[in-house]
């Protein structure tokens, strides 16, 4: 079987399947693809619970990111994965095995490292056949493509400005946390400033502050622009200052020290202060001239399972390049925005709905 029909017709395996993104994106490609869609995690039991309440859509396989054998087992057939949780180290992620094995990866990851060493592996995916998204998500992910739209818009970039808004009343999955906070501890952006934003028609401007998203450091490649910071708000002004508070103040890096990182996220996850709706918003800058636009939604953990599904059933479909790419270097995946304005996702230019 050629790599091109193992695609077609392989099995879609979703990495991290019965998390809080990975259960989105394994049952909306489940609408799709049924009987082809294979939820795998570190709990057996768990994937194959979420399975047999699928109605038989959905398969279950056990599979641990650590245990390469588990792995292999799981990818049994498989033309595609999508890892819908992120790694715990650069070691740990499974884009080496599957490009042996010709399997496509739709990746959700948004550690910097992480992504840079898969971006490494081109080469191989290439000679396999196999086809990898990477920046997969809202951030990264909705941020990239909006800014390579004003990118395209202005023709080129001085400087572009992402800001991320998210909903702190969303109950976010543990490793979605989990994640946040390893970021907070990193204490590598307070040297850029925050910038205040609207983030819709009708909000108020938030203050929002630099974040290590993934996506800034990839535009600056892909794009080419110099100058690219991504910055994060709640809907809670009060948390916003709190979080950031804690890390000038050296709490999150503290914490990390004093292994105290996994009972720090678990108080955290426990917070549900605010609403469910969550803005991300781009701002282009070229040689003296301006453009924005921005996407509103409920759910940023659902949209960024969408955003995931909807990007693995096109590599699916056939027809996307061999290789490692971003999904701003795609321009089939351009109007991935556009294909989930039925979930609720909205999109407008600052100033006006389009």
């Amino acid at each position: 079987m050629t790599n091109s029909k193992l695609r077609r017709n392989g099995r879609v395996v979703v990495l991290g399947g019965y998390g809080a993104v990975g259960r989105v994106t394994a049952r909306a490609l489940a609408g799709r693809f049924p009987g082809r869609v294979v939820v795998a995690g570190r709990d057996g039991d768990r994937a194959a619970r979420l399975a047999a309440g699928s109605g038989s859509t959905l398969l279950a396989a056990q599979a641990d990111l650590a245990d390469p054998a588990s792995l292999e087992r799981a990818l049994d057939g498989a033309g595609l994965a999508v890892l819908a949780v992120e790694p715990r180290t650069v070691a740990q992620h499974p884009a080496r095995l599957l490009f042996e094995h010709g399997v496509g990866l739709v990746d959700v990851a948004a550690t910097h490292r992480m992504i840079r060493s898969v971006e490494q592996l081109g080469g191989l995916a290439r000679s396999r056949g196999a086809t990898a998204v990477l920046s997969v998500g809202v951030a990264p992910g909705l941020t990239n493509l909006l800014a390579r739209r004003l990118h395209d818009e202005l023709g080129g970039a001085d400087r572009i400005d992402l800001s991320v808004l998210l909903g702190s009343g969303e109950a976010h999955g543990k490793d979605s946390v989990r994640w946040t906070v390893s970021q907070l501890a990193e204490g590598n952006q307070e040297s850029a400033r925050p910038l205040r934003a609207g983030m819709g028609p009708s909000g108020r401007a938030r203050m929002h502050h630099a974040f290590p998203f993934s996506d800034q450091y990839t535009l600056r490649r892909t794009l080419d622009v110099p100058e690219v910071t991504t910055r994060l708000s709640l809907d809670s002004g009060f948390l916003t200052g709190l979080l950031f508070g804690m890390r000038g103040a050296g709490v999150f890096r503290a914490a990390r020290l004093a292994r105290l990182e996994a009972p720090l996220t678990s108080a955290i996850t426990r917070v549900h202060v605010g609403g469910e709706d969550f803005a991300v918003r781009a701002d282009a800058h070229f040689q003296g001239r301006h453009a924005a636009r921005a996407l509103t939604a409920r759910s940023q953990t659902r949209i960024t399972g969408l955003v995931a599904a909807e990007v693995a059933a096109r590599v699916l479909a056939g027809g996307l390049p061999e290789g490692v790419h971003h999904i701003e270097q795609l321009d089939s995946l351009a109007d991935v925005p556009s294909a989930l304005a039925g979930a609720g996702l909205t999109s407008w230019r600052i100033g006006a709905w389009t």
